[in-house]
């Protein structure tokens, strides 16, 4: 009975993770700006616009803010003329690479049996 119990805890913690993990990388547009970032390392504000297809800059500002907050990207700005504005992964945020990959490959085998069928 108590090794039911403690399954049972494990499991809950678990899903509280899941849940948490949810609550930061959820929502419409985080993956996509995460994996552009990702993909080239360091973007600006305007390259992650084109990257995000359908994102608007209100949004975007909006979702980089969050991603900011949550420690997953670093706001750079530099020193030129006029002065420009890079995000790049934290190194807790390329703890997620391997997610994104994932994704990646996940979504192009999914796409492949959707159109087999």
């Amino acid at each position: 009975m108590e090794c039911v119990v403690r399954e049972k805890e494990k499991h809950k913690k678990e899903m509280m993770a899941v849940q948490d993990s949810m609550d930061v990388l959820s929502g419409k547009w985080k993956i996509s700006i995460i994996s552009s970032i990702c993909y080239y390392n360091e973007r600006r504000f305007s390259d992650i616009l084109n990257d995000v297809v359908g994102i608007s800059n209100k949004m975007l500002s909006k979702e980089l803010k969050e991603l900011e907050v949550n420690k997953l990207i670093k706001r750079l700005v530099l020193d030129t003329q006029p002065v420009s504005v890079h995000y790049v992964l934290t190194d807790h945020g390329k703890t997620l690479q391997t997610i994104i990959n994932n994704l990646t490959d996940w979504g192009i085998e999914h796409r492949k049996k959707i159109i087999e069928e």
